[in-house]
């Protein structure tokens, strides 16, 4: 007895056809992930590879690197006293970060998160420094900061007291710069927080409210423990964003007094690419790609970690 399968057999092309369609997987992919990996590697890997590549030579950024040096460029960076006092600033950028610019940004979002035509005024006027560039930021502190016409000037003349060079000040430059940089960013944080905010169910602050909770009480055991997703990805923001300040000390101080106010990124600017050291200059890259990375792998980890736990 023979069976008919001419019916429903599959030719060698069709068989052909189906083993070679991609999955839905694989379209997916290709679409969404294949562009965004080729401008990853473009753009980010290979000159990292290029200057983990330069930071072994002595070179000028002409021509072919041919004077090979192994390690000698970190070594230099770990007796410059220049450069450990510019790490030791990117630090201190981070802490006021951390430690007045995420609580005054918290605060005023506490204040004005509500839905109201004034608070919307409000929002505006606090995010607007974050709106405008980092170098007109710059200059226009520089401007106020000015002891002979600027603000600053101004004031010493109200009091009656000597003009103030707060930017040539070796004590008081990097203070300014400081304060420039919380002016800057914490509107941006606010907006995160407001964001955070707005998303609480209006039910659980109603709940708690009815049980005699006061204020400080709904915002410590209902509003905080709802933000802390915002409030973790503010942290990091703040963190890797105060490692990469650059374009506001530029204009303010260009690194003076004394290479006194210099980050790590300036740092790099002035003396790798202003002095044509790019092997140099590359190492400082690397140094700050390797904390960078550190840490937001670490950051990561702890909080995947707390919220595997949970």
């Amino acid at each position: 007895m023979s069976i008919d399968t001419s019916g429903g057999a599959l030719t060698e092309a069709q068989a052909t056809k189906v083993l070679w369609r991609p999955s839905n997987a694989v379209v997916t992919f290709v679409i969404f992930m294949l562009p965004a990996l080729i401008l990853f590697t473009t753009f980010v890997m290979l000159p990292m590879i290029d200057a983990a590549h330069f930071s072994l030579y002595k070179w000028n950024g002409y021509g072919t690197p041919t004077e090979f040096v192994g390690l000698d460029n970190f070594e230099r960076l770990a007796g410059n006293r220049i450069f450990l006092h510019s790490f030791g600033n990117s630090m201190k950028i981070i802490a006021a970060s951390l430690f007045i610019q995420l609580p005054v940004a918290l605060i005023l979002a506490l204040l004005i998160y509500e839905k109201h035509w004034s608070n919307t005024v409000f929002r505006l006027i606090f995010f607007l420094p974050y709106i405008l560039a980092e170098v007109a930021s710059g200059l226009i502190w520089s401007f106020i900061f000015d002891g002979d016409y600027g603000l600053a000037a101004e004031i010493s003349r109200w009091l009656h007291v000597d003009n103030f060079y707060i930017l040539a000040d070796r004590q008081w430059a990097f203070t300014a710069i400081l304060t420039v940089i919380v002016w800057k960013y914490f509107g941006f944080h606010m907006m995160i927080y407001i964001a955070g905010l707005q998303s609480i169910p209006k039910d659980q602050i109603e709940a708690i409210t009815i049980d005699g909770a006061g204020p400080l009480q709904v915002i410590r055991y209902v509003k905080l423990p709802m933000l802390k997703p915002a409030l973790t990805m503010s942290v990091f923001f703040s963190v890797i964003g105060a490692m990469q300040v650059f374009d506001i000390i530029i204009p303010l101080t260009n690194g003076g007094p004394s290479n006194l106010t210099h980050s790590i990124v300036s740092f790099l600017y002035t003396f790798g690419l202003q002095r044509m050291n790019i092997g140099f200059g590359s190492a400082v890259g690397i140094v700050l790609f390797l904390f960078c990375a550190t840490f937001a792998f670490t950051y990561r980890s702890t909080f995947q970690r707390e919220k595997g736990a949970r």
